[in-house]
């Protein structure tokens, strides 16, 4: 489930809720399932936003290796942060 899942559930809510008014006899109450959509999607959105922002990678590589030249050890290390926000 993405944010737009959490949009999409959201709106369905809310049409079902503000826009739509069928008499079901009493059977369902097309309201409460519109308010029970509208808050789901607010709490799918929410957590696909904490997911999102939480998601960091990091790929640290070292490389030791000796210089023919002098005879010493060379250490390379190379780092790569994946962050989606900059």
């Amino acid at each position: 489930m993405g944010i737009g899942t959490g949009i999409a559930l959201f709106v369905i809510g809310a049409i079902l809720a503000f826009a739509v008014n069928v008499d079901t006899g009493g059977y369902i109450d097309l309201d409460l399932i519109g308010y029970i959509l509208m808050g789901a999607g607010v709490v799918v959105a929410l957590i696909s936003l904490v997911l999102v922002l939480r998601r960091r990678r990091t790929d640290t590589v070292e490389r030791t290796s000796v210089d023919p030249g002098t005879g010493e050890r060379v250490t390379r290390r190379s780092l790569r942060n994946d962050d989606p926000i900059a």
